[in-house]
């Protein structure tokens, strides 16, 4: 595909944890309470209101149609009456606007002179309040990428969302232990016209976040959204993109996706289909034309006292299916899904099939009224939820006769996107009353500006130099946000090569493996190399150590290298060991038989005793005798 015959552009939304002390309006830590603790539970359910101007927003109507019922669960350590939407937010956290403050100025941004909270409508059930707080900290700057000047249009402090436990059609599950963590957003504009040119800038400007050394590391404390659009497509927001290495993907998927939707307008104004005729077919009740098949899903829903439902789709005879995973089809499921919560759709291009067989369809397409151009979609479950899909599908069917519709979608592990609800609107914004607003003094700026840190090309400069490892290690180091445990552990007098090919390739290796190892914490590290750095393991058991840790975060890591049995014996042992070996060989062979007594040594003492230190005794021994 030519990106740039297709007019692709690409802005970027990147969200980081701030790694504070307190909450952005409340005193509660950000650290996540211990695993296992009793919850208070407490249920919720929210409901779309007018902005000021009396209008509604679209998103929040949507999800206040679903009417589930929304569960919060917390640990008081962890979640206050602020989080509850008991209590008014305190004032905001001042670390937190020092930190995104300082990122300003990295990127040449424009601090606003005073802060104003504002509240943005979301009812999704992930903020108590059905709002979120946000705030403009900066406006302006840019980062170069590959030569392209990538503007930053705004810099933003907003608190984060509760975490998802479960959800199901008609209630959702959220812990609020998250809620309220300080989140910052660097939003750029779309000009980013290649997949690799946004994950390149998308990286830029995680290196500036990390830069500032105050944002929080580890999964869940970075999301990336990724706003994308073709010539004449409306704009995808695609949220959660979690892995770098994952945006090239989900642009090109949704290039190949937008590609194939924009062919079908084309089509389907080819073959005369106007909206109005999509939008004018009545939803009609097939059960009694699908209660014999061997539909299975179909079987189960109508003994669940559902019914089956159909929607003639005018012109759309083979319009539905597509090549692979981009395809009518699955979109206008995708909207039955989302807005009526059924299990899915059948629809006439892959009929007869899945237990549904000619004399069905037949019969459908008969009583449904279709011609030989036309289409149909059905539906089986509970009749309002079934009804509710298909009115879904047939605003989206009407849709395709003439654009591609602005979309709120969510990225999946394998770089494809899903259809969530549809993009917000100016409606969702109003001004927070309970927070007043923040000035920016003249002297906090300056402050700040005095103590900027080092942008990261020099810490990386400085790395090289001071420890004398390769530049590709130094930067592994920094990506991966291990600078500060290196220096830490390098300071116990472990060499500095060792500790970051573990720190970097080391931890790769582990998570190539299937390892957890989000479940390795610094402190797991620091032990271990504590443990070296006095001779009570060695180095070379650094993989098993933390892999044993990995599956059992709770041992210590002195309780993992003894269960792994990789302690060191005592050098007066190791010692005695190598006298035995040596007196067994002449001494006129002792210096060719150097190898073959190492390669003894290691067999025995692999993992426990340094290979240096055992080389190092053994040259001893073999000089002395």
């Amino acid at each position: 595909m030519s990106y740039e015959e297709l007019g692709l552009k690409v802005g970027l939304e990147i969200h980081r944890q701030l790694d504070t002390k307190h909450k952005l309006f409340c005193s509660c830590g950000t650290t996540p309470p211990p695993e296992g603790r009793a919850k208070i539970r407490v249920m919720r359910r929210l409901r779309e209101t007018q902005s000021e101007l009396g209008e509604v927003d679209q998103a929040a109507r949507f999800e206040s149609l679903r009417m589930r019922r929304i569960i919060y669960e917390y640990d008081p350590s962890s979640a206050c009456l602020v989080e509850l939407d008991e209590e008014p937010p305190h004032p905001i956290n001042l670390e937190a606007v020092r930190i995104a403050l300082t990122a300003a100025l990295m990127v040449g941004g424009r601090p606003v002179d005073e802060i104003h909270v504002m509240r943005k409508i979301v009812i999704d059930g992930s903020n108590t309040s059905g709002f979120q707080r946000t705030c403009i900290v900066s406006l302006g700057g840019e980062l170069v990428v590959d030569g392209l000047r990538v503007p930053i249009q705004t810099i933003t402090l907003e608190e984060d969302a509760a975490r998802i436990v479960r959800a199901e059609a008609d209630e959702v599950v959220y812990d609020l232990s998250r809620l309220g963590i300080p989140l910052i957003e660097v939003s750029t504009g779309p000009v980013l016209n290649s997949p690799t040119l946004a994950a390149k800038a998308a990286e830029a400007i995680g290196r500036v976040l990390r830069a500032t050394r105050g944002v929080k590391r580890g999964l869940g404390t970075v999301r990336q959204d990724l706003n994308i659009s073709i010539r004449g497509s409306g704009l995808m927001e695609v949220k959660g993109v979690q892995e770098l290495e994952l945006i090239p993907k989900v642009i090109d998927y949704e290039v190949r996706r937008l590609k194939h939707l924009a062919s079908l307008v084309e089509e389907l104004k080819r073959r005369g289909v106007q909206p109005e005729a999509v939008e004018s077919q009545p939803i009609l009740d097939l059960t009694s034309v699908f209660e014999g098949c061997e539909s299975r899903l179909i079987k189960r829903k109508i003994s669940e006292g559902g019914l089956v439902l159909g929607l003639r789709l005018p012109g759309f005879a083979g319009l539905l299916r597509g090549e692979g995973d981009v395809r009518l089809g699955r979109e206008l499921a995708e909207y039955a899904k989302a807005w009526g919560g059924v299990e899915g759709i059948f629809h006439s291009d892959e009929l007869p099939g899945y237990g549904i067989g000619r004399s069905e369809v037949d019969e459908a397409r008969r009583v449904l009224g279709c011609g030989e151009g036309d289409g149909f979609v059905v539906v089986a479950g509970r009749e309002a939820r079934a009804r509710d899909a298909l009115e879904a599908v047939r605003m989206r069917a009407a849709q395709a006769c003439a654009l591609i519709p602005d979309e709120t979608r969510a990225a999946l592990p394998d770089g494809t996107t899903i259809y969530m609800r549809p993009r917000p609107g100016s409606a969702r914004m109003y001004p927070e009353t309970d927070i007043p607003p923040f000035r920016v003094s003249r002297e906090l700026l300056e402050e700040i500006e005095r103590s900027l840190p080092p942008p990261l090309e020099r810490v990386a400069e400085e790395l090289v130099k001071r420890y004398r490892l390769s530049n590709q290690l130094a930067w592994e180091l920094i990506d991966s946000e291990m600078v500060e445990e290196f220096e830490a552990i390098v300071g116990l007098g472990v060499a500095p090569s060792v500790v970051a090919s573990t720190l970097t390739e080391g931890l790769k290796q582990l998570r190539r493996e299937g390892h957890r190892v989000e479940n390795i914490t610094p402190q797991h590290i620091r032990d271990y190399f504590k443990l070296v750095s006095r001779g009570e393991t060695a180095k070379e058991s650094a993989l098993q150590v933390l892999a044993e840790i990995a599956k059992d975060p709770a041992l210590a890591a002195e309780e993992a290298v003894d269960r792994l049995g990789l302690r060191a014996p005592p050098i007066e042992e190791v010692k005695a060991y190598i006298d035995e070996l040596v007196s067994h060989v002449p001494p006129n062979e002792r210096k060719s038989a150097t190898g073959k007594l190492m390669g003894e040594l290691m067999r025995k003492y692999r993992g426990r005793v340094d290979g240096a230190l055992l080389n190092k005794l053994l040259m001893e021994r073999v000089k002395a005798n």
